[in-house]
This record gives C-alpha cells, structure tokens and sequence, in this order.
C-alpha cells in the first residue's frame, strides 16, 4: 500500500511539473544566435614539425537550424597574447585558403561565410614556413563572437581555439 501511495503521489508531482515552451520563434535573441566550434569539439594542442609541407586543417562547424535571408559570418584570428615564444605570422605560418594562397587581413582578423547561415562546415588551413627560428613557437587560432543586428555568432569554451606548437 505504501509503494502505491508514493508512485501515485510522485506521479501527481510530476504532472503539476510547470510546463515551458521552448519554441524559439517569436524570441529573435535565440532565434538568430549561433555557434561556431572546432570538430573535434576541443581544444586540444596540435604539435607540428616546422618543415612540414602538408597544410594544417581545422574543421569548424556552424551549428543553424534554419535557412535565413543573411549569410552568417564567423570570426577567427591567431592569438599569441601570454605566450612565452610566439610564433610569427609570415614568418612561422601563413593563413592560407585550401589551396595554399594567402588570405589576406588588415587586422590579423579573418572570416568564414556560411551562406544563408545553414548548417554546415568549413576549414580553417595553416600553412607551414619553415622558419629558421630554433625553438618550439606557439600560436593559437582563436574563433571569435561576432554580434550584428540581426544575428551572432558565438563559440564554445570547450572547442573555439586550437594551440599550434611549431618544432
């Protein structure tokens, strides 16, 4: 009898539970925020040896579940802030389209357009110099947020940068 009542007054319980609604239309704060994070989503070193002719590739997945009218724009740039031996952009590594030709940016700031901001993937590409600089150099590439008006692009603090060591 007491296992009766007590199934009978969990389920009671459960049932007057507040129901919520998390449909997102109708909140465009949620409705136009996505994410942007490497696949393997970590942040895990990735240790290379300076001469290394094959181009460095980081998939990064946009994460959408609608077709919009805009094209979503993610940010990425390398970062060398608090390390110790820095590695040298242009003269460590290049960022580099898939085939190997430089992308050019004023502000060390680079983009990845993801077209009527679907799901989908792309690749970053890092493209090894083979310095002459003894020593391992690092240097991370970061994803960055990226708020408009109309939409933003955010990361996740498990998967939005990848740690270089240059050897």
């Amino acid at each position: 009898m007491k296992y009766l009542l007590f199934i009978i007054a969990f389920g009671l319980l459960a049932a007057s539970c507040e129901k919520r609604d998390y449909d997102i239309h109708g909140q465009p704060d949620l409705s136009n925020h996505y994410y942007a994070g490497y696949i393997p989503n970590n942040n895990a070193l990735t240790s290379v040896t300076r001469n290394q002719t094959t181009l460095l590739k980081f998939p990064v997945q946009f994460y959408s579940s609608y077709t919009r009218d805009y094209d979503a724009i993610a940010f990425y740039g390398p970062v060398t802030k608090n390390i110790t031996n820095p590695a040298v952009l242009g003269q460590d590594y290049n960022i580099v389209d898939k085939n190997g030709n430089i992308i050019p940016s004023s502000n060390g700031i680079y983009s990845i357009i993801f077209p009527q901001a679907k799901y989908a993937m792309d690749t970053i590409y890092i493209k090894l110099l083979n310095s002459s600089i003894t020593g391992t150099r690092r240097v991370e590439i970061q994803l960055m947020d990226n708020k408009t008006d109309k939409y933003e692009v955010d990361t996740f603090s498990t998967a939005y940068t990848r740690p270089i060591d240059i050897k």
